[in-house]
């Protein structure tokens, strides 16, 4: 944002990012034909690189419409997921929520301090460069965790994100043309292995 918004109140700065964060999904809801077309440079629902699955990976694509959960268990779903959030201009959330996690492994308190100051300031603080979308009460928990930093400092904005991604990226990428393309190639391995068994 620009240095002239800092003088609004943080209430006004807050709602301003929540209408550009649903003004983005409206723009990028193929039924609404705002979708960018093969002319731009910018390719949303773009198909994920081909992949070649084995049984085991076909097996893991289908179990990620099972749950978030299962989507962030696998290696390769945060990775399609991530993908995915590119094109939603909102990986943020999903590097902000995988922060934390390797956060919470940190062991050395000197470690622990200087990774939680610069996960705030990429992430959490107002104005960050990868500024998450979480409510003020929740930044002012955060910042005041800070002082003390634990493993679990980050415990209530991570679980805000991850709420936002299960509830609105997550049925998303499931509807995607990405991961449709993926269910659809998985399905068909599955169904060309039991015909040759």
């Amino acid at each position: 944002m620009c240095r002239g918004l800092a003088a609004l109140p943080i209430a006004c700065l807050e709602r301003a990012k929540d209408l550009k964060t649903r003004l983005g999904i409206l723009l990028h809801k193929p039924e609404l034909g705002h979708r960018i077309g093969n002319s731009s440079k910018l390719q949303l629902e773009r198909p994920l690189r081909p992949v070649v699955f084995s049984r085991d990976s076909s097996r893991e694509v289908l179990e990620w419409r099972e749950s978030f959960d299962q989507l962030l268990k696998s290696k390769s779903g945060v990775t399609a997921f991530h993908t995915f959030l590119k094109t939603e201009f909102s990986e943020e959330n999903l590097d902000f929520w995988l922060a934390c996690e390797d956060f919470k492994k940190t062991r050395s308190k000197t470690k622990l301090a200087s990774k939680a100051n610069r996960i705030f300031e990429e992430f959490v603080q107002s104005e960050a460069p990868r500024e998450v979308n979480i409510d003020h009460e929740t930044r002012e928990i955060t910042r005041k965790n800070l002082s003390g930093a634990t493993s679990a400092c980050f415990n209530e904005a991570q679980a805000k994100t991850r709420t936002l991604m299960e509830k609105d990226s997550y049925p998303r990428f499931l509807k995607s043309a990405s991961y449709q393309d993926m269910t659809k190639q998985a399905t068909s391995r599955g169904i060309s292995k039991r015909s040759h068994t």
